[in-house]
């Protein structure tokens, strides 16, 4: 395994379509279904940025900016934003689509750290990232303000 890898290698995107199980009485996107999504297409990302299983260790914020309807697609883009030796910072956003009026509107933003690990479930290294696009190096260089968020939230009793 290279000791450095691109963004691009471990950028994921899937597509999904909202139904009617996935909603609330507002037939609106259940939070918690999309909080599913979004830890699904984060380990996805991570797997394939450490070339190993992982755990999701946090999910360190998540913005909820407008919902989604029966019918929408929703878009999730993932990639890694920031590692350390174990861990990997990960980003997600959801976009909605109206299919009928193709109206394309930013739903979701997270960030979750996830955790490469070996068949004992002990930690193991990770490659170092390589952001590519302005949008990947502004988010590389804004983690170490979100880590000591992270841990100070985690000093917290």
């Amino acid at each position: 395994m290279s000791s450095s890898q691109s963004t691009s290698y471990s950028r994921t995107i899937q597509s999904r379509l909202v139904l009617p199980p996935d909603t609330n009485h507002l037939k609106t996107i259940f939070g918690g279904q999309v909080l599913s999504f979004i830890d699904e297409i984060a380990a996805i990302t991570a797997m394939k940025h450490a070339g190993s299983v992982v755990v999701t260790a946090s999910i360190d914020s998540v913005d909820f900016l407008s919902s989604a309807s029966v019918g929408d697609l929703l878009e999730l883009e993932s990639f890694i934003t920031s590692t350390g030796r174990t861990s990997m910072e990960v980003f997600v956003k959801v976009h909605s689509t109206n299919l009928l009026t193709r109206v394309k509107t930013l739903t979701t933003k997270s960030f979750l750290t996830m955790v490469a690990v070996d068949d004992d479930k002990k930690p193991i290294p990770v490659p170092k990232i390589i952001p590519e696009s302005d949008e990947e190096k502004q988010l590389c260089l804004t983690a170490a303000a979100r880590k000591e968020n992270r841990l100070n939230r985690s000093l917290i009793n």
